[in-house]
């Protein structure tokens, strides 16, 4: 069943983003380096490939939503494991946890097609619609 749009998606890929950066020091687990910089290198990556991504918040849309939502998956996945796989659950394990199914629940229920404003740039010019 998939009923977020690939805009709403879009608009979580950002806020989700920013939140896996920020989550070390909001959440107070900043002082373990793995727990640190995983959840920092997801949410960084997350942001470059939704600009990368041929939906409605895309900048240069190089990879499919397919693509993109199969990238969200193996991120949720690898981030609810990580504390486990890492080592680093005996510190902190439920960020990790429910922000990786927030990601995996997210990618399962995503449209994979954008709407029809995906032809359209932010500045007026019409992209190409042939998918």
């Amino acid at each position: 069943m998939r009923f977020i749009s690939t805009k709403t998606h879009g608009y979580l890929d950002y806020i989700v983003g920013a939140l896996l950066i920020a989550a070390p020091w909001i959440l107070g687990f900043n002082d373990h380096e793995t727990a640190t910089y995983l959840p920092m290198f997801l949410g960084a990556a997350a942001i470059v490939y939704s600009l990368l991504t041929d939906y409605e918040l895309g900048a240069w849309p190089s990879l499919s939503m397919r693509t993109h939502l199969t990238l969200d998956l193996l991120s949720g996945v690898l981030l609810a494991v990580s504390p486990w796989l890492f080592g680093f659950s005996e510190y902190v394990w439920a960020p990790h946890l429910i922000f990786g199914l927030l990601e995996i629940g997210a990618a399962l229920m995503t449209q994979r097609t954008p709407s029809g404003e995906r032809g359209m740039r932010p500045s007026g010019q019409h992209r190409a619609a042939s998918h």
